[in-house]
């Protein structure tokens, strides 16, 4: 079992960067394939960005490809994910997700989620 806690959210002017971490409890941190996944009121949640358990395979929504980047350490138990060129469309709560075995797009996959920071893009 795994427990994660997302932080990094804030305020911030179209094209301008956050840096989301999100801090994950527990001995088997690699063995988990992790996500952050993204809802905006009124929307589904909808996959952002994997990243595989040693870190050498992400995946990324085509709307932030380009401009997010995914990254993990494993000896921190720490995942983040880099946003640059952030536009208003970005604004949404962001989750950090976990799941056994290889990345996936599909929420429905991840058995482990925190609780979500939010991102709010000014224009």
């Amino acid at each position: 079992q795994v427990q994660l806690v997302e932080s990094g959210g804030g305020l911030v002017q179209t094209g301008g960067s956050l840096r989301l971490s999100c801090a994950a409890s527990g001995r088997t941190f690699s063995s988990y394939a992790m996500g952050w996944f993204r809802q905006a009121p009124g929307k589904e949640r909808e996959f952002v960005a994997a990243v595989s358990r040693s870190g050498g395979t992400t995946h990324y929504a085509d709307s932030v490809k380009g401009r997010f980047t995914i990254s993990r350490d494993n000896a921190k138990n720490s995942v983040y994910l880099q946003m640059n060129s952030l536009k208003p469309e970005d604004t949404a709560v962001y989750y950090c997700a976990a799941k056994g075995g290889l990345t996936s797009r599909v929420r429905n996959e991840y058995g482990y989620w925190g609780q979500g920071t939010q991102v709010t893009v000014s224009s």
